[in-house]
């Protein structure tokens, strides 16, 4: 039996909507209060798991986990998809971000979704409008502080259109860069998107010293960000994804008859999205993959993906952007298709339906906290 996508009563996709009735003065799902300006920090990589195993390492974020239970991250649990999630409302089979590595029917190849999109339209591939450009008709000004470096990626163009760039590097300018935009009139929502935490666990794993000290200096910036807030301003911290530890030993590389008639391999080693010639037999192929693989991971045919709701609601434009097979790791494995990748250097991963991936903090500050 395939596991659900999530359990959780609320998603990421409820996070942004949510904040913009506590804007607007509007009942809402989540009882946030009105506020003038909503912030939404987003800490790449922050499991609900991770975080409440090392809570003694975060007491700013500890201090709220007793009172505010996980949200599901959506699936597959990679950025590209999280992110577009958020920043839509919608499930990733409605906004089309499927995958770190995407199939493109047009051309017939797979496109890396943070950097690869020569030749997509950001305001085509990633299909529904954004949130900001929602807040835009509601005359609330929306600012996304994130890395200078991302100001004119295709992603940023794809999932923070509507919102004003404001490139900021490290803490310290995030930090001053939120409370400029704090400070200025009006209802604003404001992005504030922290990379550091998922470099140092895909570089070194979520049990190293560096990434303890990665939650620490997260921890003490938003520690500086609580303090920065006015008495009419609320705060969320969430995350896109969480992450696990993949040991070398348990890098799975597929036999040649698993993949005899796959055309592309897409997604990410947590989750493999398989692109099929013509005349392959899907469900003899997914057999196969059981017997070799289903105590390590679930194999699911695309039609049995989409009817486990893993998407969500499917649009017809997008379902041939999802793989004919998906194996999503169990445990801590890894697939590989070739020996050689240099993914295979990361520690810390994530993209598959194991609740240390798919439960993510919703934590409260402000006057969301009252």
């Amino acid at each position: 039996m395939l596991p659900a996508a999530t359990t959780h009563k609320r998603s990421l996709a409820d996070v942004v909507p949510n904040c913009l009735d506590a804007l607007a003065g509007h009942g809402n799902r989540m009882g946030l209060p009105r506020v003038q300006k909503a912030v939404v920090v987003v800490v790449d990589g922050l499991g609900h798991e991770l975080l409440s195993s090392h809570a003694g390492h975060a007491r700013t974020l500890a201090r709220r986990l007793p009172h505010d239970p996980a949200i599901g991250a959506g699936f597959p649990t990679t950025t590209v998809a999280a992110l577009a999630t958020l920043t839509t409302g919608e499930s990733a089979g409605r906004h089309g971000l499927v995958g770190y590595r995407s199939y493109d029917p047009v051309h017939d190849r797979v496109v890396n979704q943070l950097s690869g999109w020569e030749g997509l339209d950001p305001r085509s591939w990633q299909r529904v409008p954004t949130l900001f450009e929602s807040a835009a008709t509601r005359r609330v000004r929306s600012v996304a502080i994130a890395h200078p470096r991302y100001v004119d990626s295709a992603f940023t163009g794809a999932v923070l259109r509507g919102a004003e760039f404001a490139g900021a590097a490290d803490a310290a300018s995030r930090v001053a860069t939120l409370a400029r935009a704090l400070g200025e009139p009006g209802p604003a929502l404001i992005y504030y998107y922290v990379p550091d935490l998922d470099v140092a666990g895909h570089a070194k794993g979520v049990a190293s010293g560096e990434w303890i000290g990665a939650l620490e200096a997260l921890d003490a910036e938003l520690g500086e960000v609580v303090g920065v807030l006015g008495p009419r301003h609320g705060l969320v911290v969430t995350a896109d994804h969480g992450m696990v530890d993949v040991p070398e030993h348990a890098h799975r590389i597929p036999a040649l008859a698993l993949l005899d008639g796959v055309r592309h391999v897409a997604g990410e080693p947590r989750c493999l999205q398989l692109h099929l010639d013509d005349a392959v037999d899907v469900e003899a192929l997914a057999d196969r993959w059981r017997a070799s693989e289903g105590k390590r991971a679930w194999v699911a045919t695309r039609d049995e993906a989409i009817a486990a709701g893993w998407f969500g609601a499917v649009d017809a434009e997008v379902r041939p952007r999802i793989g004919e097979l998906l194996v999503a790791a169990r445990g801590v494995h890894a697939y590989y298709v070739d020996p050689g990748d240099k993914a295979r250097g990361m520690v810390g991963q994530h993209g598959s339906l194991t609740p240390a991936e798919t439960a993510i903090p919703l934590l409260r500050f402000g006057a969301f906290a009252a």
